[in-house]
């Protein structure tokens, strides 16, 4: 890792305008399951008799939002995942004023729990929530507190859904917009936690025209021959050293 770490450091020290873009893998290290691995919720999760890709669509939420707020509540309203070393050096590089943004697929606010300011969730966040009907918003401690049942809204007794893409769903066009402008004007893309198999989100990178691209994910991906900086190591880990030698 030594070599690479040398080459990222030097990346980095020249940045100006670098961009994150990230996804499960980034969280996996806070104790966060992700979706694709042998050990993610896909994989892992079969006691509701229908796969978890149908559960996190918007049609079952409509037809079946008991079950919804069942798997919801078991398996993305965690209270104890906490920031990692990941997380930390990115919101310290946004600070230093080498990170312009961070583009993530998490839903799960840990980077702005870690101090990040310029957050751009491409699937939405679980920590605000709105009426299916009358369009009212809602924080995540409301929704908390009504664990076990479908939450309904006080003003117009509606369905309330999180504020994350389901499938089915597009991407927020604004989200969308904000993100191909931060790859455009990058002079440094860092791309960590993510297999680059989920599309729209994937194809953003392809906006990307700077100067370096470094991937950090434990297994291969389809853009590793196309990076210039390539790890196959726990980003926590890769973060932590690169940071102590800028």
């Amino acid at each position: 890792m030594s070599n690479n770490l040398s080459s990222f450091a030097a990346a980095l020290r020249e940045a100006h305008s670098a961009v994150f873009f990230g996804g499960a893998g980034v969280s996996t290290e806070s104790g966060v399951k992700d979706y694709r691995s042998k050990d993610g919720l896909y994989s892992t999760v079969r006691e509701y008799g229908v796969p978890p890709e149908t559960i996190l669509s918007h049609s079952f939420f409509e037809s079946d939002t008991d079950v919804f707020y069942d798997f919801y509540y078991k398996y993305f309203l965690s209270t104890t995942a906490a920031p990692n070393p990941a997380h930390i050096a990115l919101a310290e590089l946004e600070r230093l004023g080498k990170l312009s943004a961070v583009i993530t697929q998490n839903i799960d606010g840990l980077h702005q729990a870690a101090g990040s300011k310029n957050v751009l969730e491409l699937h939405g966040t679980v920590r605000t929530y709105h009426c299916a009907d009358c369009g009212k918003s809602f924080p995540k401690e409301g929704v908390i507190a009504a664990a076990g049942k479908v939450p309904r809204c006080e003003s117009c007794g509606g369905k309330i859904k999180p504020d994350v893409v389901l499938y089915e769903e597009p991407l927020d066009d604004a989200v969308l917009t904000a993100s191909v402008r931060a790859m455009r004007s990058a002079d440094l893309l860092i791309i960590g936690g993510t297999s680059l198999n989920v599309y729209p989100a994937a194809g953003l990178i392809r906006y990307f025209s700077g100067n370096t691209t470094v991937l950090i994910n434990r297994d291969e991906t389809p853009f590793d021959s196309a990076a210039d900086i390539v790890f196959h190591d726990k980003i926590g880990e890769v973060m932590s050293e690169v940071m102590k030698l800028i």
